[in-house]
């Protein structure tokens, strides 16, 4: 029985750009890296769906940051609040 090969990410990067820029026909590249022509369709397809969501990321991880550091400035308000009231409470 034959196992199924995993693939990270960075060769299917790799093979995705290797097949947009059109230098080797699909079913060599598909002997190149010992695949299927319709798996490298596949990655390819995938890639270009979705594609422009790396770019919304940058902007959602943008706003996230922005949010912990209004949360620390939060928790730092409260922290200074709690010491002061420790201190007249003493």
């Amino acid at each position: 029985m034959s196992q199924r090969r995993k693939f990270n990410s960075q060769f299917k990067f790799k093979v995705v750009v290797e097949a947009l820029s059109e230098r080797l026909p699909f079913h060599e590249l598909a002997k190149k890296y010992e695949l299927h022509p319709n798996q490298i369709t596949t990655w390819k397809k995938e890639f270009l769906k979705n594609g422009a969501d790396i770019f919304g990321k940058e902007k959602a991880l943008e706003e996230k940051k922005e949010d912990v550091d209004k949360l620390y400035k939060v928790i730092g308000q409260q922290k200074m609040e709690i010491d002061f009231l420790k201190k007249a409470l003493s």
